[in-house]
């Protein structure tokens, strides 16, 4: 049964990478069928730089033109479906100011924002979990590190990375899913630990360590098989090929002879992601 209003925008960060707004408007159409309503997909910031001829004609979509535009066509009331893992700055922070904006001239704008994918509550972060160890599975399948029996040498250690953040909240999401994996996983692999891709200077922000490029250097994660799990949605500036995470694998390789390096797939395109946007979207409808 199709869904009344809110209106509804799928928002993610933005990104200079082309293939991350494809994959944002394969994500809102894929939602859009299984809710039988529109889902826009909307981004914050920086797509709207990528020429359209690499985006099928159409330019991005970003976030505050989208809101003006279409409280000038008459829609007042609005939800937003974060394509987040976790509370980002992004959404707490970035998008409420974004709103106030346009509020100043539309007092009787309402919005919601329904929770982040990996909300404890919610079960979300049961299923990014899952998601995850399919992801390290199928990259188990079709890598020479295939799993092996209890106590084989040949058994990979896996580091989860995700992109960093100056919130500890997001950090601890971070360790939860590795905890998770490591649990999982077993005796399929010999050591897990968690890693990100960036971090601000001071000891406040310690808790993004180890980044990848040190993650290498630890005792059981410098050699043989090495499974990097990413806690990442779409390619980018980190995720994908060529990107940051690949250049530092193929760092580590070069660095530490007899390091295998394999890398996950993003889960933007799993599909247990659709399902769970859906039951976001429901709770933008319910109340």
């Amino acid at each position: 049964m199709p869904f009344p209003r809110p209106t509804l925008a799928l928002v993610d960060n933005g990104s200079l990478e082309p293939a991350a707004t494809l994959i944002l408007r394969r994500i809102a159409a894929c939602l859009s069928a299984e809710i039988g309503a529109p889902v826009e997909p909307v981004s914050l910031l920086h797509s709207d730089k990528v020429p359209a001829a690499e985006l099928a004609g159409t330019p991005a979509t970003t976030f505050e033109p989208w809101l003006k535009r279409c409280v000038a066509e008459g829609e007042r009331d609005f939800g937003v479906l974060p394509l987040f893992f976790g509370p980002s700055g992004a959404i707490t922070d970035y998008l409420p100011v974004r709103v106030e904006a346009v509020r100043a001239s539309v007092p009787d704008l309402r919005l919601r924002v329904a929770p982040p994918l990996a909300d404890a509550e919610g079960q979300g972060e049961d299923r990014i979990a899952a998601m995850l160890l399919d992801r390290v599975m199928e990259t188990l399948a079709r890598t020479d590190a295939s799993p092996a029996s209890p106590g084989s040498e040949y058994r990979p250690a896996l580091i989860l990375v995700d992109h960093g953040s100056p919130k500890p909240e997001l950090g601890a999401l971070r360790e939860r899913l590795a905890s998770r994996l490591r649990t999982s996983l077993g005796d399929r692999v010999r050591a897990v630990c968690a890693a990100s891709m960036e971090r601000r200077d001071g000891a406040a922000y310690d808790f993004n360590e180890p980044l990848l490029e040190r993650a290498f250097k630890l005792p059981g994660f410098d050699g043989g098989d090495v499974i990097v799990s990413l806690l990442f949605l779409s390619p980018g500036r980190h995720a994908g090929p060529g990107g940051d995470i690949a250049r530092i694998c193929e760092a580590a390789a070069a660095r530490h002879p007899g390091l295998r390096p394999h890398m996950a797939r993003p889960l933007g395109d799993h599909p247990g992601l659709v399902p769970l946007l859906a039951l976001r979207a429901r709770t933008l409808v319910a109340g």
